[in-house]
């Protein structure tokens, strides 16, 4: 019996010209949270797509809770729960009513049904809400409602592709509590996000996916320590100051790290304080105007911009990703 809920090996898909994921292994241990982390077009939709056997692969293998994607479909949907990136919900039909339909469809009674309803609709913060008409609540509401309509049976597997999209503060914090709640109950859960904080927050294991490949993989810690200790952040007024201030810290020898999309300047501080005053010594010389001067420590954001080049946003293939799917 494998300890694994999901095992994937060169997993490929092709449209047309377009190759959307590009040789991916992929290992996701059972009891654990495991996100794919990336921009829109980064390929993560399309890894869920063929793990949930909505989507034949091109290339490669998979097996989820032991079962072949390819040659063994049915068994595979009867040990997972998939939630879209859209809610899969009768609009003329009340939130609460929606939970109840689902629950029939699964061949539980009346009386079981508006219970198990009820009890998801409490446990997503949902009850104030429960009798209006899903076309009548707003879409933060509605992701909520579909998100507990994927737990009216607890799965072994839950795959939950980008679930806080749209949602609020306090609707986010809903849905990561309940994923703390389910994964605490055994359920494995494989997380797609482009939010770094969302995987920060809630993944053992992060595999950074870009361009449909994997670019690093490791736990939070791990994949922050690559990038190094902490660093002073510089973020220039403008885009004239960025460069002229990148010019100078440069020919005062230090070696900065550029991230033009934000204008920022970031240099390694290994000895903290010491190295922020220097850097702000150097700044204040060249009289160049900025917005701020930090000392921090590495986030998953750094982590991705070292490691993929740019920052966490959609990809030039976004569009042509989700035409093909």
């Amino acid at each position: 019996m494998t300890d694994l809920a999901i095992e994937a090996t060169g997993l490929t898909k092709l449209f047309g010209d377009f190759k959307a994921v590009d040789n991916l292994d992929l290992q996701v241990p059972k009891g654990t949270v495991v996100s794919l982390l990336g921009p829109n077009g980064a390929g993560k939709t399309t890894i869920v797509r063929m793990l949930a056997t909505l989507l034949a692969p091109d290339g490669g293998s998979a097996t989820v809770n032991g079962y072949d994607v390819a040659s063994q479909g049915a068994q595979v949907r009867k040990t997972i729960s998939l939630t879209g990136q859209f809610a899969a919900l009768d609009p003329n039909l009340t939130c609460r009513e929606n939970l109840i339909l689902m629950a029939r469809l699964r061949g539980h009674g009346r009386a079981e049904s508006a219970k198990r309803a009820d009890d998801l609709m409490g446990r997503f913060d949902a009850t104030e809400f429960a009798g209006r008409l899903v076309k009548k609540v707003s879409g933060g509401q509605r992701r909520r409602i579909d998100l507990a309509a994927s737990l009216i049976e607890q799965p072994q597997l839950l795959v939950l592709d980008e679930p806080t999209t749209g949602l609020d503060p306090r609707g986010r914090q809903v849905i990561w509590t309940t994923i703390r709640e389910l994964v605490a109950d055994g359920i494995t859960l494989l997380l797609t996000t482009q939010y770094l904080e969302e995987a920060d927050a809630l993944a053992d294991h992060i595999v950074l996916i870009d361009h449909g490949r994997e670019i690093a993989a490791g736990t939070p810690a791990e994949l922050k320590a690559q990038v190094g200790e902490q660093r002073v952040d510089v973020v220039a007024a403008d885009t004239a100051a960025f460069e002229a201030l990148a010019q100078h810290l440069r020919d005062q020898g230090l070696e900065p790290t550029l991230v033009p999309e934000l204008r920022r300047i970031s240099i390694a501080a290994p000895n903290e304080v010491r190295d922020l005053a220097r850097v702000s010594e150097a700044v204040a010389a060249t009289r160049i105007a900025i917005d701020e001067i930090a000392l921090r420590r590495p986030t998953l954001d750094d982590a991705f911009i070292a490691l993929t080049g740019h920052l966490a946003e959609p990809t030039a293939d976004a569009a042509q990703e989700a035409a093909a799917a």
